[in-house]
């Protein structure tokens, strides 16, 4: 589901009524009220096509299928963000863990979290992101 034809065209990013009528409730917990999908039940934790990964809410690029690996940590892992994503990094202290939070540039949608245990050869970032947070169009 992408909400790229009411998002982009309206570029009311900040509209909750229209998340909440466009998105499925897991998409909507996890985008707009910072929820979690249970690991290993995302659509795009195995996915291996080549592609690209937008954000759910405003279709904005985040990552390409040339970044995504396999981590074993239940959700869709990435070592690096496409150039122009921009995603937003936030402190996050909840339930006791120091984490850094990662957030849509364009929407604010919240996309899930990155570690510093990735891929060495790339940085070393794990972004460990929900499937719910995404919507993967396959490379033709």
């Amino acid at each position: 589901m992408s909400l790229m034809s009411d998002v982009e065209e309206n570029r009311d990013y900040k509209n909750d009524d229209l998340y909440r009528e466009k998105l499925t409730a897991l998409q909507y917990h996890v985008t707009r009220e910072s929820g979690t999908e249970r690991p290993f039940t995302g659509k795009y934790n195995l996915e291996n096509r080549e592609g690209n990964y937008h954000c759910i809410c405003c279709n904005h690029l985040l990552f390409t299928s040339v970044m995504k690996y396999e981590s074993m940590c239940g959700w869709p892992a990435f070592h690096t963000e496409h150039e122009n994503a921009h995603i937003n990094r936030i402190k996050d202290e909840s339930f006791g863990m120091k984490r850094v939070e990662v957030r849509c540039n364009k929407c604010d949608a919240h996309l899930g979290h990155v570690f510093d245990d990735g891929p060495l050869k790339y940085g070393g970032e794990r972004y460990c992101i929900n499937s719910a947070s995404l919507n993967f169009e396959v490379r033709k």
